[in-house]
């Protein structure tokens, strides 16, 4: 029996929970460039759960993409983080409901005995802070994958994100 790879995973829909920094750091790397409605972001704040739904480019094709080259393709995911105590934004308009959000990064800043902040960076220097009690996110896709409306693999010129 041998491990499973990266390219195992590729056909299946995502479905991955991040309990460390090490695990953010993976589901970080899967939604960045993804786009979203501000009006899909919801805090729950009886469930202490703050949820998203992305349109994520599928960064875990990109490569098989460009190797039978086949069109980009995006799919809706949603990222959810439990046990939120807080939320706060900075450089975000929440009375503007038609903002179309686009996230650069997910980072951790830990606090004393497991908790700390989850900061979702958003292009155009806007945040969205989570205070939590722990580390616990998930991203599952909700969709089938459909063609990248620009055509276009997400661009990142030298010194940013």
């Amino acid at each position: 029996m041998s491990d499973a790879s990266y390219e195992d995973g590729r056909e299946r829909p995502l479905a991955l929970r991040a309990l460390d920094v090490d695990d953010l750091r993976v589901i970080s790397s899967l939604v960045q460039d993804a786009v979203f409605p501000i009006t899909e972001m919801a805090w729950q704040r009886r469930a202490r759960r703050f949820a998203v739904l992305l349109n994520r480019f599928r960064w875990e094709d990109h490569a098989a993409a460009e190797a039978r080259g086949r069109p980009y393709e995006r799919v809706q995911s949603v990222l959810a983080v439990e046990d939120v105590q807080a939320v706060a934004s900075d450089g975000v308009d929440l009375a503007d409901r038609d903002t179309v959000l686009s996230v650069l990064s997910l980072e951790f800043a830990p606090g004393e005995d497991g908790t700390g902040q989850i900061t979702l960076v958003l292009a155009g220097d806007g945040a969205v802070r989570l205070d939590v009690e722990c580390l616990e996110v998930t991203l599952r896709d909700v969709t089938r994958p459909y063609l990248a409306p620009s055509g276009k693999a997400p661009d990142h010129p030298e010194g940013e994100n």
